[in-house]
């Protein structure tokens, strides 16, 4: 990532709501911080919970790497336990121990590249997990080990 902020534009898909932000993982103060982390929250309970700013960066990397300024269209964010194990009870694809449950996760769409785009810029910075899902046609990035499904 570069060294001055980036400006990033999320739009959440189950809240409708927009977030516009200049990140710079640096100088990234509270304020900033806590609207991310209430605009990742779980939308199914409206639990906050801090969300790993590494996250973030992957987002402005894979932006930088791919020429995109377009919106990020997010999934799902942080999720509570409760909505994991809900989650879990209708899809096998939900993993028990998820990193969403600690804020190291988000599942998204990019709305100026194709997914598979979007998965192949992901991968190509060995960051954390990335996971494809066509069917659903969204990546999930995460900030754990390097790992690809």
């Amino acid at each position: 990532m570069t060294e001055g902020p980036h400006p990033l534009s999320l739009y959440h898909t189950h809240t409708g709501e927009c977030l516009e932000i200049d990140f710079h993982p640096r100088l990234c103060n509270p304020p900033t911080l806590n609207r991310i982390n209430h605009f990742l929250r779980d939308f199914r309970t409206g639990e906050v919970h801090p969300i790993d700013t590494k996250l973030l960066v992957m987002l402005c990397s894979i932006q930088q790497a791919g020429g995109s300024s377009g919106t990020y269209e997010i999934i799902s964010g942080y999720r509570s336990q409760a909505t994991n194990a809900k989650l879990r009870k209708s899809s096998s694809k939900v993993a028990k121990k998820s990193l969403h449950m600690s804020g190291r996760a988000i599942d998204i769409r990019l709305n100026d590249l194709k997914t598979i785009q979007l998965r192949d810029l992901a991968r190509s910075l060995k960051s954390g997990g990335v996971g494809f899902y066509a069917d659903s046609d969204f990546i999930h990035i995460d900030t754990g080990r390097v790992r690809n499904w």
